[in-house]
This record gives structure tokens, C-alpha cells and sequence, in this order.
């Protein structure tokens, strides 16, 4: 694909973060090493206090605009919409990256020629290494129960998705595509075999789009503070719109700094009321089987959780899910989310 590529895309790079200085230094020490630089790069701070702007001046990086929001630009999505709206008029392609990740030297390069490679392509994915062990096994090899195979290569199933299963609960579409009764296979269960992908949805702290989408779409403010799921949101928008894809070869590192985070209670919660969301996003008005199959997944999911309270030794952690994920569930019944 080398021959009749003639012109790098110009391409902006939106960091946002909360409270988190050392692994957002880390993250642009990998940046300067890339093969493809940025034209643009825009940190976008929501943290109430000045350590992260007195890390940067440090630092010497080339292209950077800092900028630190206000409490009412604070979050993660609210944050992505006002980093969009500094970018640079002539940028194309508007790269995002969460700001506890590291990049392996190519990942602009590999990410940015998709876009060459596919024109159609309204958005790109890039690919985490170092969150699952994938092995490699020849075509027609037979999975355990406990194993999920896809294109050429195997990895460990959880728990969860070995009882979903048995109870006929499995997703019955590709990964990072969406099944009509909502609980599907993200992006983490694609395999790392070097190829591009088409997809429904893609993580939001490895993602870039064209800078053309935002003139019609942006990101919803109805998820606000951590915005679990916002990501699925934004893609499964987009999706109804036109291709998107995620490259096996944009590689990258994600080590989940625990800074910033929400406390479990409100992440149970938010994982099944910003669940339910993204499901009716994507189906507005799904079939009775289809409902049935979400209500019976996400209480299925919560019983597991609870499990955790006695089987692992964050019980404290489990608990508060738990109780998150139960109350978020009866919300949905009393007060459920209007879907934009």
C-alpha cells in the first residue's frame, strides 16, 4: 500500500485528563518517539489543581497547546467537545488517546494510513497489547468451553461468558459489533493477526475520526463526569453513518491508572444505566426476545459480581458494584435515561 500514498494526513492529537501528570509525561515521552508526529497536540485538564500544567512546562513538546477547563467543561465528554473545538482548521483527522496509555512507534503511521488505504473510513480504532494473551492456532481448531476463538487465534473466556454460553447468552455477532439484545464482545476479543478490521464501535481512549464528523456529531453530554460508555455511544452513532475500523497494527499499551476513577458504586450504576443507553442507540424499538435477553444478561452479570463479594479478596469493591449495579437497574424502571 506504500505505492500511491503521496500525503500524510494532517492529523491533531486530543489528551484528555484528571489528576494524572506522571502517566500523561509517559504517555508523550512515546509520542516524540513516533515515526508519524502530530501536527497538533492539545491536552485538555480538568484536574482542580495546577500538578499536571507544572509537569508539562518541564517539558519542551513540540505543537502542544494546554488548556485547563472550568468545573462546567469538566469530564471526560465535555472535555472531548471542547478539545475539538480548538483544533486547528487545516487538521483532518482528530486523534484520541486516554492519557494512561503508551505507544509503540508506529501507531499514528499504522493508524493514520487506514484512513488512505479505506477513504471511506469515518473513524479508526487502534489495537491494546497488553491486556489479553492471545495464541495462535490453525484454522478449524476446536475451542474449549472456557476459550473464544476468532481468525486464526484463541484466548481464555471469563467466567461470566462461559455461563452466557451455557444459558444460550453469548454474543451472535462479531466482536466490536453490536447484537440487538445489547451485551456484545468488545473490541478486546479481535485478535492481534496485523489486520484491519470493520466495526460498530471502538474504545474512546484509542480512537480517531475525521475532523468532518464533528460537524454534525458530538459527544453526548448526557454522559457526564467519568462518561462509561460514551465511547459506544459516539461510535454506534457514527456507525449508522458510514465505515468504521480498527487496525491490529496501530499497537499500544494501556495500564489503567487507578487516579481519576469513579467509586465502584457509581461505576456499577453507570454500567448498567449507560449500558442500557447505548442499546437503545442502537436499537430504539427492539423485539420482546431481545429485551427479555438484556434484563436476563445484566441480571446475570450483577449475580456474578455479587459472587465476586465471597470468591475475590477486593470484597468491599464487589459489594459497592454490586449495589451499584442493582440500583442502576431498578432506576431504569422508575426513571430510564431519554435517549437522544
Amino acid at each position: 500500500m506504500e505505492q500511491g500514498i503521496t500525503k500524510k494526513l494532517s492529523f491533531a492529537l486530543i489528551v484528555c485528563t484528571y489528576k494524572r501528570p506522571k502517566p500523561l509525561l509517559s504517555l508523550l515521552d512515546s509520542v516524540v518517539l513516533q515515526s508519524y508526529l502530530p501536527d497538533q497536540i492539545l491536552i485538555i485538564d480538568g484536574s482542580e489543581d495546577d500538578e499536571t500544567k507544572i509537569a508539562l512546562q518541564e517539558k519542551n513538546h513540540q505543537n502542544l497547546d494546554y488548556f485547563k477547563v472550568d468545573a462546567q467543561d469538566r469530564g471526560l465528554t465535555r472535555q472531548r467537545n471542547f478539545g475539538i473545538s480548538k483544533v486547528n482548521r487545516d487538521i483532518e483527522v482528530v486523534c484520541f488517546l486516554d492519557d494512561d496509555t503508551i505507544l509503540e512507534p508506529d501507531y499514528f503511521k499504522n493508524l493514520i494510513k487506514t484512513y488512505q488505504e479505506f477513504p471511506n473510513a469515518l473513524g479508526v480504532g487502534g489495537y491494546i497489547t497488553n491486556e489479553v494473551a492471545w495464541e495462535k492456532k490453525p484454522f478449524g481448531f476446536k475451542p474449549k468451553k472456557n476459550e473464544f476463538y476468532f481468525d486464526g487465534y484463541y484466548r481464555k473466556d471469563g467466567s461470566r461468558f462461559v455461563l452466557r454460553k451455557k444459558l444460550g447468552l453469548d454474543a451472535d455477532r462479531p466482536p466490536a459489533h453490536f447484537p440487538d439484545f445489547g451485551h456484545g464482545r468488545s473490541v478486546s476479543f479481535l485478535p492481534p493477526s496485523g489486520k484491519i478490521y470493520e466495526v460498530e464501535q471502538f474504545m474512546g481512549g484509542v480512537a480517531s475520526y475525521r475532523k468532518e464528523v464533528f460537524a454534525k456529531l458530538g459527544f453526548s453530554k448526557d454522559f457526564e463526569g467519568y462518561g462509561l460508555y460514551e465511547d459506544a455511544d459516539f461510535t454506534l452513532r457514527l456507525s449508522k453513518t458510514g465505515k468504521l475500523y480498527v487496525n491490529t497494527s496501530a499497537c499500544l499499551e494501556h495500564h489503567h491508572d487507578p487516579s481519576g476513577r469513579p467509586d465502584m458504586f457509581k461505576y456499577g450504576k453507570m454500567v448498567v444505566r449507560n449500558g442500557w443507553y447505548v442499546w437503545r442507540v442502537k436499537y430504539p424499538n427492539p423485539s420482546l426476545k431481545a429485551r427479555l435477553k438484556w434484563n436476563t444478561t445484566a441480571f446475570l452479570l450483577t449475580l456474578i459480581r455479587a459472587l465476586n463479594i465471597i470468591t475475590t479478596s477486593q470484597k468491599k469493591m464487589a459489594l459497592q458494584e454490586t449495589l451499584g449495579r442493582m440500583v442502576g437497574w431498578f432506576s431504569i424502571m422508575l426513571n430510564r435515561p431519554k435517549v437522544q
